[in-house]
């Protein structure tokens, strides 16, 4: 702290004191840990305690607000103010002890007001219309008024209770007269008081009248305000709404454009203004970058970059210093043993040309709601849907998709470190998400039997194959061997719900991957994703959840945070956080990112416990060195809106291959022909594929019944096994102790002999 702030934290001369409406005085202010306290101007006024940098901003910027009527006040030591409000905490700090209760004193008597004034309103919210000095007389008349007459009735009762008391007496005296002259005293006596009785009553009704009257009058005026609001507010909340939808789709939009200069290098001012922008973008006090205490559906953690003499002239937006898509080296400042220059490319080149376009998808019109509206609630797979919403790929081809990025797996295979192993395999994890962002078409419900082999042994080192093992549910099981040192299996059900306004789609189903050097073995599962705008507006996809990606070998974990996207979050759209962790819960890396970008890693260095959030959660402070690229979606080619938002490696799944099983996907006749633009012969294909599958489960269930009749007459009746498929078998899982299927091997053998005997004739 310098001399010039310790002499300068005081309250300015002349401040009003601390029970005044309006107080103003200098303060330090936290703001991180490279500058620690810094001396900021404050005022308290009308419940709010604002903060500037200098007097002179007070006229046109305004660095932060806290609403004192939410805030908690404490107080740590002698100087220091500690305001926790809406999920975030403010250190604040005296330059004496005096000084600090003089703000303690004055911010928890504007707290209390502030209360007081909420409350008041929250009384009052209906009617909150006047807002001329006249309309707020009328209202005070109108009150009195109301006020004047409840007493008039107030006073009527009372008489009446009297009246009706003092009558039910002489009633009962009348009752017990034996002589007529005193019965005639009596009875006239009655009837004075019955008189009284109905006088009083009459008034009474012509208060009650007028009473009503008056509220009826204003009652309307009342509800009129009163729907003038409702539908201002509604007015806003669309407004709001449109301009966030606009918002969505610049942001969109700027993603895809192409960089003015590929070429850094030869645009060094462009790079400067660039860089300018993100240091703008990542504080709202300049230079000054603030650490908070993270929201509550945000991760328990806080991450501030280490200083050295490389990183100290470094933006903390500007982490990856990978301008165009090229990653820095991880070996720097002893982050990471591997080398991983070569993200944006593969890394040998494919012997075979394949196809880079596919026919452009026809402009045809469809009214979704006339299909959905009956069903809703539904499981998707038994719904018949035209392929008007699909996309000419199956789920088979789906699921091959997520190998997109399989070099990560390549690059993780030479990793000596575990915990660097686990951060690639984390940015694998998430890169299987890239491609479904533009993708709300659905893929085609596989045929039980289906298959769908991607052999890229030659030029990519893996070979993939998926089967369709199970109908109802739909149940797809997936293998891949690499040549790089790699095995990944999973056997994912597909559990969908329409819901009306939108669509989850939640995997079911571990994924498993081993390293044959290390033995590493990982285990994940895959996040919900949920498909909104059904009936109404563009459909848009999100994926949210957690995925914990487990090292059963040596303990090691890694928890991914995907955040559900909202149109009034100030967090990054599309976000994942992540930290990786050791056997003994040691926090070692830190992933960010976003699931449709990019995934960085920064080291940690340090951490220490931070102050308690408002919650009464304890945050943890991740210093960490600054931040490497792991991985960085490929752009997509060019006329890609017209070609379903394929990704490069789409665009191949669907291409004729030559020696492949009778029952891969390539050759189901009503997917050619959608991915031909000749949807018409592909729905009643579609329909014909889907009856002729309906009739050979019929003849599966009628032996079954057939078998269970023989088992009920014999003792010695034959078991009938069911569906059996053809190249996965049940087993259980040593690990995760569930049963799934996995590959029993033949496939790649039965295609060197061709001998396709055993398939199903499923087309």
């Amino acid at each position: 702290m310098s001399d010039q702030g310790k002499g300068s934290a005081s309250a300015g001369a002349g401040a009003p004191a601390p029970g005044s409406d309006t107080y103003k005085g200098w303060l330090f202010k936290w703001t991180n840990y490279l500058k620690g306290y810094q001396r900021r101007w404050f005022v308290l006024s009308n419940g709010l305690l604002s903060y500037y940098r200098t007097q002179a901003e007070m006229a046109h910027t305004c660095r932060g607000t806290i609403n004192l009527a939410t805030a908690h006040i404490d107080t740590e030591d002698a100087c220091n103010i500690v305001l926790s409000s809406g999920g975030r905490t403010y250190h604040l700090k005296a330059s004496t002890e005096v000084e600090r209760q003089r703000w303690v004193t004055a911010l928890e008597l504007a707290k209390a007001k502030a209360i007081r004034m909420m409350n008041d309103q929250s009384d009052d919210s209906g009617d909150e219309e006047p807002a001329s000095q006249s309309d707020r007389s009328e209202i005070q008349g109108t009150l009195k008024t109301l006020a004047s007459k409840l007493d008039d009735l107030s006073t009527c009762n009372d008489l009446i209770a009297k009246h009706g008391a003092a009558l039910q007496r002489s009633l009962s005296e009348l009752e017990g007269l034996r002589v007529p002259v005193e019965g005639g005293e009596k009875i006239k006596a009655v009837n004075e008081r019955a008189t009284l009785f109905r006088i009083t009553s009459n008034a009474m009704i012509n208060a009650c009248r007028d009473f009503l009257d008056l509220a009826e009058s204003h009652s309307r005026r009342w509800q009129r305000i009163l729907q003038y609001e409702r539908e201002q507010r509604t007015h806003l909340e669309e407004t709001i709404e449109q301009l966030a939808k606009q918002h969505n789709s610049l942001e969109r939009a700027w993603r895809e454009a192409p960089p003015l200069a590929t070429n850094t290098a030869d645009s060094p001012a462009g790079d400067k203004g660039s860089e300018r922008a993100q240091k703008e973008e990542a504080s709202d006090e300049d230079e000054d970058t603030e650490f908070f205490d993270a929201m509550e559906d945000s991760p328990a953690f806080i991450t501030v970059a280490a200083t050295d003499h490389t990183q100290h002239r470094r933006s903390q937006s500007n982490l990856s210093g990978a301008s165009g898509g090229q990653p820095n080296d991880w070996n720097q400042e002893d982050h990471m043993s591997l080398s991983c220059n070569d993200l944006s490319g593969k890394e040998l080149q494919p012997r075979r040309r394949r196809r880079s376009h596919i026919p452009d998808k026809p402009n045809y019109s469809l009214n979704l709601w006339s299909i959905m509206k009956n069903c809703i609630g539904k499981e998707l797979s038994k719904i018949p849907m035209p392929v008007n919403f699909n996309e000419p790929l199956s789920m088979l081809q789906r699921l091959t998709e997520d190998l997109e990025y399989h070099e990560l797996l390549d690059k993780a295979a030479k990793c000596e470190s575990s915990l660097e192993q686990l951060c690639l395999v984390a940015a694998f994890s998430v890169s299987s998400y890239s491609t479904t962002v533009h993708r709300t078409a659905k893929p085609f419900n596989p045929l039980l039997g289906e298959t769908y082999e991607l052999d890229r042994l030659e030029d990519l080192g893996y070979r993939s194959l998926c089967e369709q093992v199970s109908h109802h549910p739909p149940a797809a099981a997936h293998h891949v061997l690499s040549q790089r040192g790699w095995t990944l299996w999973q056997e994912i059900t597909i559990a969908s719900k329409f819901r009306g306004k939108y669509l989850s789609i939640m995997p079911l189903g571990a994924i498993h991957l081993t390293f044959h050097a290390s033995g590493n073995h990982y285990v994940w599962r895959k996040v919900t994703s949920t498909v909104h705008n059904i009936i109404v507006g563009k459909l848009w996809i999100d994926q949210s959840g957690d995925i914990e990606i487990v090292n059963h070998r040596t303990k090691e974990t890694c928890q991914l945070k995907f955040s559900p996207y909202s149109y009034f979050s100030r967090e990054v759209p599309r976000k994942v956080t992540g930290v990786v962790t050791d056997c003994d819960g040691q926090a070692h890396y830190i992933l960010s990112g976003t699931w449709d970008d990019k995934i960085e890693s920064a080291k940690i260095v340090h951490s220490s416990r931070g102050n308690s959030s408002s919650e009464g959660k304890q945050k943890t402070v991740y210093q960490t060195l600054s931040p490497k690229l792991l991985w960085k979606k490929y752009p997509l080619s060019e006329n890609a809106e017209n070609m379903y938002h394929f990704s490069s490696l789409a665009l191949t799944l669907n291409e004729l291959e030559e020696g492949v099983s009778m029952t891969d996907s390539r050759l189901r006749p009503d997917q050619r022909l959608m991915e031909a633009g000749r949807w018409d012969e592909a729905n009643m294909e579609k329909q014909r594929l889907e009856e002729k599958q309906r009739a050979v489960r019929r003849r599966r269930e009628a032996k079954a019944s057939d078998a269970l009749e023989e088992e009920c007459d014999y003792d010695c009746g034959r078991e009938y096994e069911g569906y059996q498929p053809i190249w996965f078998h049940k087993r259980t899982d040593p690990i995760t102790g569930e049963t799934n299927f996995v590959y029993k091997g033949g496939y790649w053998e039965a295609k060197e002999r061709q001998d396709w005997s055993m398939c199903p004739d499923i087309f």
